[in-house]
Order: structure tokens, then C-alpha cells, then sequence
């Protein structure tokens, strides 16, 4: 049963979408991660959040461009917690995405994380998030890994005061 479902409304957002992916195996979740688009396979999105709900999909979340209305029609389609990935895909450089992903109206919310990469970085870390308040594994190794990054700034600001130290 994945805890996770990362849809991408394209396949070329794959390497957008990595860090999320990263994230996800680091901290020990497992998702399924996939194309769909709310468009062009509407059935197969219904199809998708239907079976991965009723299989204990606990996250969903959505990486879409331009119009950007998958994170919409799957938030749509469920009660679980949605959160939506605005791709650049276009000359308006993710700006119709970003508008599109958070302007839901009220009762369908998708929890809208910043553009592209460092967005789906975040996604990760806020299914984690969610994720973390019902099972403490997720919870433990959540903690190490923002200990880990805690760790790194503080040894790469001790090199770096080294540096430049007089």
C-alpha cells in the first residue's frame, strides 16, 4: 500500500519531480509515482485516486504546468490531503500554475508548494509532515533528516568562519 501518490500531468516533469522522490525514499515512505492528467485522462485519474484511496493512500500529490487543474480534480475526488506542485511549462514562467494550483475553490483545498524542484522537495516534506502525526517511524526518521540538515549548516558555517577566520 503506497502512503504517497505523486501524479505529474506529463512525463517530462519526471526530473522536476525527482526530489520528491529522494525525499520520500530517505525518510522511508512509500508512494507510487506516475502520469496522469486531469485533461487529456480524466478516467484514469478517477480511476487512480479511487483505487489508491480505497488501498490507504494517505497524500496525494499533484505536479501540473500551464492550466495546472490536476491537484483540482483529484482534491475533487477524495478527502485526503492534497498538495499541489506548480510546474514551469510555459512562456508565463509557472505563474499560470502557481495561480491555477491555489485559487481552489472553498471546500476542494490544495495545499500549494513553491515552483518546480524546490516545490517538490517541499511536497515530500509536507506528506511526511502529515504522514508523521499517525506513525511515529515516519515521525522518528523526519526528525533525523531535519537533524541531518541542521548538522550541515552549522559544519559548513564552522568551514567557512575557518575560512575567513583572523
Amino acid at each position: 500500500m503506497p502512503q504517497v501518490a505523486i501524479f505529474m500531468g506529463s512525463a517530462s516533469d519526471e526530473e522536476t519531480m525527482r526530489p520528491c522522490t529522494q525525499l520520500l525514499d530517505q525518510l522511508k515512505i512509500s508512494y507510487v509515482f506516475t502520469v496522469s492528467s486531469a485533461h487529456r485522462t480524466p478516467e484514469r485519474t478517477e480511476h487512480l485516486v479511487d483505487t489508491l484511496e480505497a488501498e490507504g493512500c494517505q497524500v496525494f500529490i499533484c505536479a501540473a504546468g500551464m492550466a495546472a487543474h490536476l491537484a483540482g480534480a483529484v482534491a475533487a475526488r477524495t478527502l485526503k490531503p492534497v498538495i499541489g506542485v506548480p510546474v514551469t511549462a510555459s512562456n508565463l514562467s509557472g505563474l499560470d500554475a502557481m495561480l491555477a494550483t491555489v485559487q481552489m475553490p472553498p471546500g476542494y483545498p490544495v495545499a500549494t508548494v513553491a515552483l518546480d524542484k524546490a516545490g517538490a522537495k517541499n511536497a515530500a516534506w509536507l506528506a511526511a509532515q502529515m504522514i508523521a502525526l499517525t506513525d511515529d517511524s515516519v515521525a522518528a526518521n523526519l526528525k533525523a533528516a531535519r537533524e541531518e540538515g541542521k548538522a550541515a549548516v552549522i559544519k559548513s558555517a564552522e568551514e567557512l568562519e575557518a575560512r575567513y577566520a583572523k
